[in-house]
């Protein structure tokens, strides 16, 4: 068996149905193999997603540990907007944080079968609500840094949830735009006086379809560190799972820096 390829977040695009390709060197295309047999297996090699190290144990998305304390992508403002530093020059990376965090942000209500409240930079959308798995997404507020992004997102959840629940998420969701132009009604109508000034009324709903041919009644998650293969006839992608037959699935960002070889 050969080293293979870490995984890492699927590359996506919004066209008429989302597109997803595997994030290897060359990039591999998955529209063709929805429908098919099609197989990942864990090589049993681990790198770090930051710095490429390879390493026995991955923490959160694939950082090694000196990367999981020390690396900007793994900084606790990723989590919790709201505690970002970027816009005061401070953070794990200061240039790093300028150019991502001290640049435009979002703050959105998705829909994945419940409405809920995020955040993003700009440059992110709508890459961030195909990675949720959002059927249908709003954006309800512009700024200039993260950290404001965050404070509107923390008073905002007051009335709407913030976490995405998976397992609702991988059932067929139709994609409701009434109940997110009736929810940002509510958050206008909500939110602190002081950040009213950066909501957006015009803004419209987006519809986002995902190539899926059937889903199954129950999934079951699967973590490659654990379970090094699974194959069966794929039936299609959602956020960032592969969804087979049988009800098994992979969120393929939760298993980064695990390499892989894959068989179809």
């Amino acid at each position: 068996m050969s080293d293979g390829q870490p995984l890492g977040k699927m590359f996506s695009g919004l066209e008429e149905t989302v597109h997803y390709a595997l994030p290897f060197s060359p990039a591999v295309e998955l529209a063709p193999y929805i429908g098919e047999q099609f197989a990942v297996r864990a090589t049993g090699v681990l790198s770090c997603v930051s710095c490429g190290k390879r390493v026995k144990k991955l923490f959160a998305q694939g950082f090694c540990y000196p990367c999981f304390t020390s690396a900007p992508e793994a900084a606790e403002c990723i989590i919790h907007p709201e505690l970002c530093r970027a816009h005061l020059g401070e953070g794990r990376d200061a240039d790093w944080e300028i150019a991502h965090h001290a640049t435009e942000h979002v703050v959105y209500l998705s829909y994945t079968g419940n409405v809920k409240v995020g955040v993003t930079r700009s440059t992110q959308v709508p890459t961030r609500w195909i990675d949720q798995g959002a059927v249908a997404a709003l954006v309800i507020s512009r700024v200039p840094y993260r950290q404001l992004a965050g404070a509107i997102e923390v008073d905002l959840k007051r009335i709407f949830a913030d976490k995405t629940n998976w397992r609702a998420m991988l059932k067929e969701v139709a994609p409701d735009t009434e109940a997110l132009t009736a929810a940002r009604a509510q958050a206008i109508g909500a939110l602190r006086t002081d950040l009213q000034e950066h909501l957006l009324h015009e803004e419209e709903p987006v519809v986002i379809r995902f190539p899926v041919l059937a889903y199954p009644p129950k999934v079951a998650s699967v973590n490659l560190e654990k379970v090094p293969e699974v194959g069966g006839r794929l039936m299609g992608i959602k956020g960032q799972y592969l969804i087979w037959e049988d009800g098994r699935v992979l969120n393929v960002r939760n298993n980064s820096g695990v390499h892989v070889e894959i068989e179809a």
